[in-house]
């Protein structure tokens, strides 16, 4: 019985040692971008129908516009103990022609696999003083090493 249980560790430990070696993969699935009204919110109903119009709507009246939210769609495999990040950058302009950039990005710890959406946002007085979004890229790093990036057309 014991001498079971220690073939059992061994193999444990050796299968651990084996996927610490694999190099850390991650994918960015989707993005999806959202612009929020002065409650924050991106809709009015559960409905995807519904979220849709009311985009349409905040994007014919900019003024009831108070940021944009995107959420990023991501997974990433082998990543136990390590530091993840989720980053979105941003390319605008505003009134006076001035090319603006922006980075928003959150950090969390990893699991050997997450797979997961993350919510970046840019609201009140920066995203007023950022002006009009004309492109954005999201990108998905582990350790300093960027595994994936999913960008708009403009990038």
């Amino acid at each position: 019985m014991v001498y079971l249980i220690c073939i059992g560790a061994v193999l444990a430990t050796a299968a651990e040692s084996q996927a610490a070696t694999k190099p850390v993969e991650g994918r960015v699935l989707k993005v999806l971008p959202f612009l929020l009204d002065q409650q924050g919110r991106n809709t009015v109903s559960p409905s995807l129908f519904d979220r849709d119009a009311y985009q349409e709507h905040l994007r014919k009246h900019p003024d009831k516009v108070s940021g944009i939210r995107y959420d990023v769609h991501w997974k990433v495999k082998r990543a136990a103990f390590e530091t993840v990040t989720v980053r979105v950058e941003l390319r605008g302009m505003f009134e006076d022609r001035v090319p603006r950039a922006k980075t928003i990005e959150t950090t969390l710890d990893g699991r050997p696999s997450m797979h997961r959406w993350t919510e970046l946002e840019l609201t009140g007085e920066e995203y007023a003083q950022f002006g009009r979004i004309t492109a954005w890229r999201s990108t998905l790093w582990c350790n300093g090493k960027m595994l994936d990036e999913y960008q708009s057309f403009l990038w």
